[in-house]
């Protein structure tokens, strides 16, 4: 039985701006589908992940899509992950029809493998620089947040920033 996971992931986009992104992993199991808006409410971005081996996949990837765009922060950065890229031989899901979702969702898109680690750090960059970091350290002032739990602040040293996702 999986359970949900916390894992951390921090990307320096320059040498004065790092972004800490605090990830919960709950592979997608229905059984969290009802807690599922207390992870993503106040989530600055989201990764949805489809295994391009797996048809229906895609599919549960596409209603979280549209879960996350009916409930969460209309300024979430949403990024669509096809995972296990280094199976090709067992793809029925070719990248091009991920893309074109992806393409007309507004989603970013990448196809990733958390085996050999390709394109992750890739993902991650990518949502970092997507994000408002600017607007993200604002809101987080603006309710007296502590920076540490969510939010990115840009006046702190960098080993400091941090961003909820």
């Amino acid at each position: 039985m999986t359970t949900e996971k916390a894992l951390s992931e921090t990307i320096a986009l320059d040498e004065n701006t790092t972004v800490k992104f605090e990830i919960w992993d709950t592979a997608g199991q229905e059984r969290y589908k009802s807690l599922a808006p207390m992870y993503y409410r106040n989530a600055n971005c989201a990764v949805v992940v489809y295994d391009i081996s797996q048809p229906s996949s895609l599919e549960k990837a596409k209603s979280w899509v549209n879960e996350l765009k009916r409930q969460a922060d209309p300024n979430i950065v949403i990024a669509l992950a096809g995972n296990k890229c280094d199976l090709s031989a067992r793809r029925v899901i070719d990248t091009e029809t991920a893309q074109n979702y992806a393409t007309d969702a507004d989603l970013l898109f990448f196809e990733t493998s958390a085996k050999t680690s390709t394109n992750v750090n890739e993902l991650f960059t990518s949502i970092a620089r997507k994000m408002p970091l600017d607007q993200l350290a604002a809101n987080s002032r603006a309710r007296g947040t502590n920076l540490n739990q969510r939010g990115v602040d840009l006046n702190r040293p960098v080993a400091q920033n941090a961003c909820s996702c």
